[in-house]
């Protein structure tokens, strides 16, 4: 039987030169002597580096393909197409913020951190809104108006300055004007009255009430009782309200301290409130809040949580109308005439109005 195992002396393993085993050709041929590749910058600044030696190997003996020129080019065209449109994007952006700035009618930041809400409007509008009052024979009424221009110009309710003898503005600082009627409009209970040497007054920004909405958060500013600038909230309770209210000069007195009942008649609903409106009455689509109005409101501003007037304040009813005036109360039912029906009629009211009611200042 033949041993096929070898004893031992018979051979002894022999350690192979480098590249090759004895007596056969070499697979692995060694790297020839050369200095190795510098790394490549691309034009955007990035650094490729290339393999060890000639770029076939790592140098642990491994193969490595390297990159072609082609593939390289591809990389540094995809980093520089990255940083651009990096870039890119961001000046789009800027340009889409520059835009939606020029276009934002926002008066106020009612979410600052420092001041927001009820408190930012007031701060804002309240330097806007002025007490009027009005005196003739008959009596004195006290109501609000609204600065639409720094130059003077003052809209107001018609019942507030009509059949006035006399004007005299407060101003939130506490001082003092005497204004002169510019025009008047009984059919929408308007009336435009201009302060007689003013320049500089903040005028308030007028909004849109076409874009009122049940629920919205609104803001009322005026003189209830003579008590100026006071500040007032709630929200829009209803819109296209029909209100009726009178055209009788003489029911423009009696809206505060000296005369009459203490607010101002009118219909809405089949319903008579706050006395009779009279033979001479007419009828406007109006906004119905719930924001405490009382008294010398009326001609005051209402305003949306931007800082803008959205409503003059025309009518509130009272559940102590009957009763003496001081116990006389808002119960949350209120209405405004539309800042777009004000807008509307500020060329007829600058023309004299469509009726020649009113008076002048003699100070």
């Amino acid at each position: 039987m033949t041993e096929n195992t070898p004893r031992s002396g018979d051979y002894e393993p022999q350690q192979p030169p480098y590249g090759a085993w004895s007596g056969y050709p070499a697979p692995y041929p060694a790297p020839p002597a050369q200095a190795p590749q510098e790394p490549v910058t691309t034009p955007s600044g990035v650094t490729v580096w290339p393999g060890s030696g000639d770029g076939s190997g790592d140098g642990s003996g491994r193969r490595r393909r390297r990159p072609s020129k082609s593939a390289l080019l591809i990389a540094a065209v995809a980093v520089v197409s990255a940083l651009v449109g990096g870039g890119t994007a961001a000046l789009v952006t800027d340009a889409t913020q520059k835009s939606d700035s020029s276009t934002t009618t926002t008066v106020v930041n009612a979410t600052s951190s420092k001041v927001g809400g009820v408190s930012a409007v007031a701060t804002a509008v309240s330097p806007s809104i002025v007490e009027i009052s009005a005196n003739s024979n008959s009596g004195q009424s006290t109501g609000s108006g609204v600065i639409i221009t720094s130059g003077g110009e003052i809209i107001t309710n018609n019942h507030v300055i009509a059949g006035a003898d006399t004007i005299k503005v407060t101003f939130s600082d506490g001082s003092k004007k005497s204004a002169t009627v510019v025009g008047t409009d009984k059919n929408k209970d308007l009336a435009l009255i201009k302060v007689e040497g003013a320049s500089g007054l903040k005028a308030a920004t007028l909004g849109d009430s076409s874009g009122v909405r049940v629920g919205d958060q609104v803001v009322a500013i005026g003189s209830p009782e003579g008590l100026t600038g006071t500040v007032t909230s709630g929200i829009v309770s209803a819109l296209d309200r029909d209100v009726t209210v009178s055209t009788d000069e003489s029911q423009g007195q009696g809206q505060g301290p000296g005369g009459g009942s203490g607010e101002w008649p009118f219909e809405f609903g089949g319903g008579r409130y706050n006395g009779d409106v009279g033979s001479s009455t007419t009828t406007y689509k109006a906004i119905q809040t719930d924001a405490s109005l009382n008294p010398g409101n009326s001609g005051g501003a209402l305003i949306n949580m931007r800082g803008q007037i959205i409503g003059i304040n025309s009518a509130m009813y009272s559940s102590a109308a009957q009763q003496s005036s001081s116990s006389a109360g808002s119960i949350g039912l209120g209405f405004s005439i539309p800042v777009d029906t004000v807008k509307a009629d500020l060329d007829n009211l600058r023309n004299g109005g469509s009726d020649s009611s009113g008076g002048t200042s003699n100070s």
